[in-house]
């Protein structure tokens, strides 16, 4: 068998193989979803992509001969470095065969040029970041990923362990499936809670998504702002993904809750899409706009993809009240068989048993690595 050899992956052919390595991986895996090449070669391009502005990259193959075998990105992320007082490089956007000797090179290239970098550990995987997909599928194979979910083989694990990277945090998905209600007690508390005064609850303007859009990432920076792991998203950050889920979004399924005329809370839903990124397989072009309109009731889930409470609000019983109309949004829509909720800290144990009391089942797993520099 032919050695394993690390080359940078910064544009032409190189580039392409990084990108499509992932159709020849999870060849054997069913459940994958893939996603558009597209979409991936721009959240890798530094040009392209608000990410980048203050962050910097590495990309690299490992090869055994003319076979590309395993990719990964080494990333500095300054504005998390900054934010959290830390040295952290980042590997990301890993892929690699059952081929532990590829992994560790491509671990060990990583390590070295984050150490070059200054930096004291890695944490991964991000790609690139906590706002974007996060962690390795360690429960749950047997589901396909919801929306902006990742998904990977069983033994990736095994690849990562094996190098000396260890367990640094898990994050859950739950699920909750058929009828969307509260148990009684906890529908019953969030209508008191519903009739305080001052509460309401309100959906966004579809005139002004420019305004609904920032309004969004104010209450999720300052109600996500001790979370561990949380970066603030920039305002580009948040524009590029106005722009890339505008065609999708339902605004029935985005909703504030105030309190005294002042947003107190945000929760944002999204169709799981997925069924449709499936049937594109990378490329949407006319075939895939015609899969679009034929296949759109494949389309059976949602996920709840951001829900934030100001901290100085969450003794007003306001997580309470937002999980009752989440559950109302979701049953009038009808069509939607399974509601995601994730991902969720697995410390977060406050959120997680209200989850559970409110009907939903841990059912995915996501870990994230660590390895002192």
């Amino acid at each position: 068998m032919a050695g394993v050899e690390i080359i940078p992956a910064e544009g032409g052919s190189a580039l392409k193989d990084f990108i499509d390595l992932p159709w020849k991986l999870y060849a054997g895996y069913p459940k994958w979803v893939p996603p558009l090449k597209k979409e991936v070669r721009r959240l890798l391009d530094p040009r392209s992509h608000p990410f980048w502005e203050f962050s910097e990259r590495a990309l690299f193959l490992a090869r055994r001969g003319s076979e590309t075998v395993g990719r990964i990105a080494g990333i500095i992320d300054r504005r998390n470095n900054e934010f959290h007082h830390e040295q952290m490089g980042i590997w990301g956007f890993f892929e690699c065969a059952d081929d532990p000797a590829a992994a560790a090179a491509l671990f060990s290239t990583v390590e070295t040029w984050a150490r070059q970098k200054g930096m004291a550990f890695l944490r991964g995987p991000l790609n690139p970041s906590a706002n974007n997909e996060i962690g390795l599928l360690v429960e749950g194979f047997e589901y396909a990923p919801a929306l902006m979910m990742p998904y990977n083989p069983p033994y990736y694990s095994r690849l990562v362990e094996s190098y000396g990277f260890a367990k640094e945090k898990d994050l859950f998905a739950f699920l909750i499936d058929g009828d969307y209600r509260l148990p009684e007690w906890m529908d019953s508390l969030a209508g008191r809670i519903a009739q305080k005064q001052g509460i309401r609850i309100r959906h966004p303007s579809r005139k002004d998504y420019e305004a609904e859009f920032a309004l969004i990432r104010k209450i999720y920076n300052e109600s996500w702002a001790a979370n561990w792991g949380f970066v603030p998203l920039t305002d580009e950050e948040m524009r590029d993904i106005q722009k890339n889920v505008k065609s999708f979004v339902d605004p029935d399924m985005v909703f504030y809750v105030y309190y005294e005329d002042e947003p107190a809370a945000v929760c944002v839903i999204f169709p799981d899409i997925n069924p449709l990124l499936k049937r594109f397989n990378g490329r949407i072009g006319l075939v895939g706009l015609l899969k679009a309109l034929l296949y759109r009731r494949e389309i059976k889930g949602v996920r709840l993809l951001m829900f934030g409470v100001k901290e100085k609000y969450r003794q007003l019983g306001v997580p309470m009240l937002a999980f009752h109309h989440i559950y109302e949004v979701v049953r009038e829509k009808k069509k939607y068989q399974y509601l995601e909720m994730g991902w969720t800290l697995e410390d977060n144990e406050a959120v997680n048993a209200l989850i559970e009391e409110a009907g939903g089942r841990r059912y995915k797993t996501y870990r994230l690595f660590r390895k002192s520099l």
